[in-house]
């Protein structure tokens, strides 16, 4: 009788030691949160190869006047005169202009002023007042005034927030606002503080709903300078850029943005 109670003890006192093991084994109630998946901007195999959508630094699937390996993201005064011959792609039409004061208004105006003449609201905080209509940036290209809003330098921060199709609506305002476009343009916030709707800006545009294809820039060291890369308007080399390989975004099919959810597919199952 005693041997079989201690074998029923010895039973049980496994069942309890097991029973914690059992438990933490699987989890009941997960509600799905582990799972085998991949994060926004996690890498899969290298710091060149995105997981999927677009990157930082990324740009227009439809092109860029200026892609980041053409010319650096550097707050350098040699780096902004690179982008002088840049042409401006936007005529400065009406819609072009109402767009632009709605990004300068907010991104601008602080330090500038409503009117670009240096007295914005920061210089009463000791920020120094840029006036943009004197001659000086008068005679500066549409180019640099965008290679400044995409770089920043000094005192002025990149305003990379600005998207490029938004950016150049922006350079046409400023023009406006020096006198040397010829156009008449309305001044001052657009609406009150809250206001939303079209009076503040809208979604992105550089976010596709699928995968953009994928453009390795380690494949530049094998074409060398084969191809061109420049504003839609006008090729590189005219704008006197280097000829490079084609943007992120040019020359793919829609092959590409098939292998490119198959590699995302692979790296799920091998995570």
């Amino acid at each position: 009788m005693s041997a079989k109670k201690s074998r029923v003890s010895a039973a049980m006192r496994v069942l309890v030691l097991a029973i914690p093991f059992t438990l933490t084994a699987c989890e009941w109630f997960s509600d799905f949160k582990r799972q085998p998946s991949i994060s926004t901007w996690e890498v899969v195999k290298d710091t060149l190869t995105p997981s999927r959508g677009n990157p930082q630094m990324s740009v227009p699937t439809n092109g860029t006047a200026v892609a980041g390996f053409q010319v650096s993201y550097g707050a350098f005064p040699a780096t902004i005169d690179s982008m002088t011959a840049l042409k401006n792609p936007t005529p400065a039409s009406d819609s072009s202009l109402a767009n632009g004061r709605k990004y300068f208004q907010i991104n601008c105006a602080v330090c500038h002023g409503e009117r670009a003449m240096g007295d914005g609201p920061a210089t009463k905080f000791g920020m120094p007042g840029i006036n943009l209509t004197m001659d000086l940036t008068k005679g500066r290209s549409d180019g640099y005034i965008f290679g400044m809003i995409r770089n920043g330098r000094g005192l002025m921060p990149p305003y990379n927030r600005i998207e490029e199709m938004d950016r150049w609506d922006v350079v046409n305002y400023v023009r406006a606002l020096q006198g040397v476009s010829g156009k008449t343009v309305a001044v001052g916030p657009l609406a009150p503080p809250g206001v939303t709707g079209d009076k503040v800006p809208g979604p992105t545009r550089m976010g596709p709903t699928e995968p953009a294809p994928f453009f390795n820039p380690r494949s530049l060291l094998k074409v060398g300078q084969q191809g061109t890369a420049g504003t839609a308007n006008q090729p590189a080399t005219q704008q006197g850029l280097p000829a490079v390989a084609p943007s992120d975004t040019a020359g793919h099919t829609h092959a590409d943005s098939v292998k490119a959810k198959t590699d995302s597919a692979r790296a799920r199952r091998i995570r």
